[in-house]
């Protein structure tokens, strides 16, 4: 049984669908109960509460941890028994920008592990959906600050192959894109992807914080635009880690644009 802590978010739900589809006894965790394909167990639970995942007697289990958890992972990794645990971390704890925590208690289980360190995800884009739908415009800070940004997709068939395979164990990756791209180029895609054009609009990088402390603490959201706005070199570099694992390049956000227009017409 593979368990996956954070089955409903933009990596979560095509990790569930990818591992049904592949034939593997899946058991979706989530803080709201969601649809998932045949044969899954949808579970309600939360990492806050350690006793509501039912990680005992799993082979693997993946951990998804939300901004706005303040806990350890150490009770959950005790009760995961002899689990390969597949981490989603981020790539600003490589590069500094965020704390490793929850990193080192992984490393530290005694557990088979893998850890997972994505770059900005594509489906950040789904903020623009409402303007893009009224108005035909992106707004954001940071125009022509180019960064590789990684299709979800591709960061759920980097988490089926850790979870499956005991072949990533000890493995840390870093998933990007494959290539910088702005969010002024996004805007282009998105506009190529629905059919009409989408003009950029600049927002300062004031106004992109009083906006996002909306939906996620501060300090994260500062620490997002110190990325957004003055990366540092390996942010902005590509990894070779999606096409290692997958035997294939990564997914361009223009080709996620088309997969999710609908989203913006």
């Amino acid at each position: 049984m593979i368990v996956i802590v954070g089955a409903t978010g933009n990596v979560g739900t095509p990790l569930v669908r990818m591992l049904a589809e592949a034939g593997e006894e899946v058991t979706a965790v989530s803080r709201r109960i969601a649809e998932a394909p045949s044969g899954v167990v949808v579970r309600q639970g939360d990492l806050a509460s350690p006793s509501t995942l039912p990680v005992e007697g799993a082979s693997a289990v993946f951990l998804m941890v939300p901004p706005d958890f303040r806990g350890s992972l150490a009770p959950v990794l005790a009760r995961a028994g002899g689990a390969r645990v597949v981490l989603l971390s981020s790539q600003g704890v490589g590069t500094g920008r965020h704390p490793a925590v929850f990193e080192d208690e992984v490393r530290a289980s005694g557990l088979e592990w893998t850890v997972l360190r994505p770059g900005g995800f594509a489906s950040n884009a789904f903020q623009w959906a409402e303007s893009v739908r009224s108005s035909r415009e992106v707004v954001a800070p940071f125009g022509d600050v180019a960064l590789p940004v990684v299709d979800p997709e591709d960061i759920a068939a980097v988490a089926t192959a850790a979870l499956v395979s005991p072949s990533h164990a000890g493995k840390t990756y870093v998933l990007t894109g494959p290539a910088p791209v702005t969010p002024r180029e996004q805007a282009t895609a998105i506009g190529e992807a629905v059919g009409e054009p989408v003009r950029f609009v600049s927002r300062t990088r004031e106004e992109a914080l009083a906006a996002m402390v909306n939906f996620m603490p501060v300090a994260v959201a500062e620490s997002t635009l110190d990325i957004l706005g003055a990366p540092k070199p390996e942010e902005q570099q590509v990894s070779p880690d999606v096409a290692r694992v997958l035997g294939r390049p990564p997914r361009s956000f223009a080709e996620w644009a088309v997969r999710f227009a609908g989203a913006f017409k």
